[in-house]
């Protein structure tokens, strides 16, 4: 097992790494210890793991909430379901939510934790590589509205993320893929050798390799840790992260959540932020050819087909990122080094668009 701390004093938190985890009962009881928890899990993860984690979990009073699984699914609803169990069962302020699953179970039941009773304690445990390497870590919680991605939400805080990455070998290629979306965002917005390891490790990565996967999830971890611990609540630095995002947000929302997983809009986003970095003068050509070939490689798009641009354009302006009217993008000085700007050419952006989507 490794263990990697986010530092955020006096609500720091490790993020433990290794195979087996979920079934290591000394660690649950040393970094959760409400008596009455609730795990909310989806209908594909709970068959898979939640027996093993509530034998883990005894003697606690464990109370288990299966919510349906997709984008599609994250709700306000879905979160009311999950408060309306935790109400039922009469758990009070000293209780724990327990996310099992994806970034979608993740971000509903942190959104729970951080409302009910004005805040109880969340554990994440993540089952696949997106939220293992991103979503579990930095304490972003909430649900998407039509009118646009994650738009309801509040930052909360876990007390521990246990990425069991023995969960990754029941994941189907397509989530996998979606997960590296992530992890090569990465590299791009501040590693450049992490990126030219991924460019050799891919192969490796994309069919399950152990240790390729276990070095991703590390390495990842160690940025985003490292990122939150200096802003937490993204007045700063942390807006690096959505590299790709306001493009791929816009995708999602375009196509109601259904049509793209997270990742695989991210993975387009990406190839639109450099395309964009490079229309700014800011990219080489080369190092764009890098980026989409990676993304390629990954089998992740790099154009989408439907999704009209001046669609995506409004619903990127309703993103988060967005001041006085202006979309802010972060953009690529070169691999390995992201920036935050709104200061660039709309013809540029209206050119990224077209030439990714139609």
């Amino acid at each position: 097992m490794e263990t990697l701390r986010v530092e955020l004093g006096s609500r720091s938190y490790p993020i433990l790494i290794g195979q087996g985890l979920l079934g290591e009962r000394a660690l649950f009881d040393q970094h959760l210890r409400a008596r009455d928890l609730l795990v909310v899990s989806n209908t594909v993860v709970a068959p898979l793991y939640l027996q093993a984690l509530e034998a883990t979990l005894q003697p606690r009073r464990v109370v288990v909430t299966i919510l349906p699984d997709g984008e599609s699914h994250k709700t306000l609803a879905n979160v009311e379901r999950i408060l309306d169990v935790l109400v039922a069962n009469r758990f009070g302020r000293d209780c724990a939510v327990a996310a099992l699953g994806g970034g979608v179970v993740g971000d509903m039941a942190g959104f729970a934790a951080a409302t009910y009773q004005r805040g109880v304690a969340f554990a994440q445990l993540p089952t696949t590589l997106l939220a293992q390497v991103d979503s579990s870590v930095g304490g972003k919680t909430g649900v998407n509205h039509p009118g646009g991605k994650n738009l309801i939400g509040a930052f909360h805080q876990p007390v521990i993320v246990v990425a069991d990455t023995a969960t990754l070998a029941t994941l189907p290629p397509r989530e996998l893929r979606a997960g590296l979306a992530e992890v090569i965002k990465y590299g791009l917005i501040c590693d450049a050798g992490f990126f030219l390891w991924l460019e050799s490790h891919i192969d490796a990565l994309l069919a399950g390799d152990a240790a390729a996967l276990a070095h991703v999830i590390r390495r990842s971890c160690e940025i985003k840790a490292e990122i939150v611990g200096r802003d937490e609540r993204e007045h700063g630095d942390r807006a690096l992260l959505n590299l790709g995002h306001t493009f791929g947000h816009a995708v999602e929302s375009a196509t109601g959540y259904k049509e793209w997983l997270h990742g695989e809009a991210i993975g387009a986003g990406l190839a639109m932020a450099a395309c964009m970095s490079r229309e700014s003068g800011h990219l080489t050509s080369q190092e764009l050819d890098r980026v989409t070939r990676l993304v390629a490689r990954t089998g992740l798009p790099t154009h989408v087909t439907n999704v009209k641009p001046d669609v995506a354009l409004e619903h990127m302006r309703i993103d988060k990122k967005v001041q006085a009217g202006r979309i802010r993008l972060v953009l690529l000085r070169a691999i390995g080094s992201a920036f935050v700007t709104a200061d660039y050419a709309e013809p540029a952006l209206r050119h990224t668009l077209a030439t990714h989507l139609g």
